[in-house]
């Protein structure tokens, strides 16, 4: 028995059908519209001249695009990367700078706080000098001071010299240049102011307590006998006058007016408070 089907049905579409369908699917796959002629004009044209239909630019024109569009995204690509490195260059040598602006803060503030500190340093140890200086000068508690401010002893007590006629040292020499204002060391009233032989110019105080004091070498002098002075009172300049080596200022303290009643210098001036 034969079969039969129904016309119109399971029939395989013809070639243009097919064709309009394929060329369908490409134009919704890349977006672009084509322009298909007819299916009754397709079906009678020459089919070798179907390779130079619209289709075949169609396709072509899309293959240009897409290949454009890949080109352009790999030159944004290549251009956000460069701009990227550009961006972090920048980055870098800003960070340097920072770091390198940081560094530089720091060593000026540790230079600043070093020259800070070494001129505290000076500062401490010339105000510990002025004091020292001033303790010389200022009136102990009891009234007396050293007859040279700011001086040192340069000759002991009771060195020994053929340069003296008694062979020993009877007081004790202060540094001091030629014109250096020598001061009473406590109240009393001078007793002698003139020339002393060896001693060259001097000044002999019986002071307030008793004892006696005597300044020699002196280049000039600013009191007169019988007249009161106070402790620290200026009475004289140091000098080079009668038996010396150089300008310096001979100071001898004594238990009475004579000549050999000397006492220790050192000793009687620090008894009164008076560091030297």
């Amino acid at each position: 028995m034969a079969f039969t089907r129904a016309t119109g049905k399971h029939r395989r579409p013809g070639r243009a059908a097919r064709t309009t369908r394929n060329i369908a699917g490409i134009a919704a796959a890349t977006g672009v519209a084509v322009s298909i002629a007819s299916p009754a004009l397709a079906a009678n044209e020459d089919p070798a001249a179907t390779t130079d239909t619209g289709l075949t630019r169609a396709i072509a024109d899309t293959g240009d695009r897409v290949a454009d569009n890949i080109v352009a995204q790999a030159d944004a690509q290549e251009e956000a990367a460069e701009v990227a490195a550009a961006r972090a260059k920048v980055e870098d040598a800003a960070v340097k700078s920072a770091e390198d602006a940081k560094k530089k803060a720091q060593d000026e503030r540790r230079k600043a706080a070093e020259a800070a500190k070494k001129k505290a340093e000076k500062k401490k140890a010339t105000e510990a000098r002025a004091s020292r200086s001033e303790a010389r000068t200022t009136l102990s508690v009891s009234g007396f001071v050293a007859p040279i401010s700011g001086s040192y002893v340069s000759t002991p007590y009771r060195a020994s010299s053929g340069l003296w006629s008694s062979g020993s040292h009877t007081g004790i020499d202060f540094h001091a240049a030629s014109g250096t204002a020598v001061h009473a060391v406590g109240a009393g009233t001078v007793v002698e102011a003139g020339w002393g032989g060896a001693y060259g110019n001097n000044v002999v105080l019986k002071m307030d307590d008793g004892t006696y004091t005597q300044y020699g070498h002196l280049s000039s002098i600013g009191v007169s006998v019988g007249q009161k002075v106070s402790a620290n009172q200026q009475i004289a300049l140091s000098g080079n006058t009668g038996n010396t080596t150089g300008p310096h200022l001979h100071f001898e303290a004594r238990s009475g007016p004579e000549y050999g009643s000397d006492i220790d210098p050192i000793a009687y001036l620090r008894s009164h408070g008076v560091n030297v």
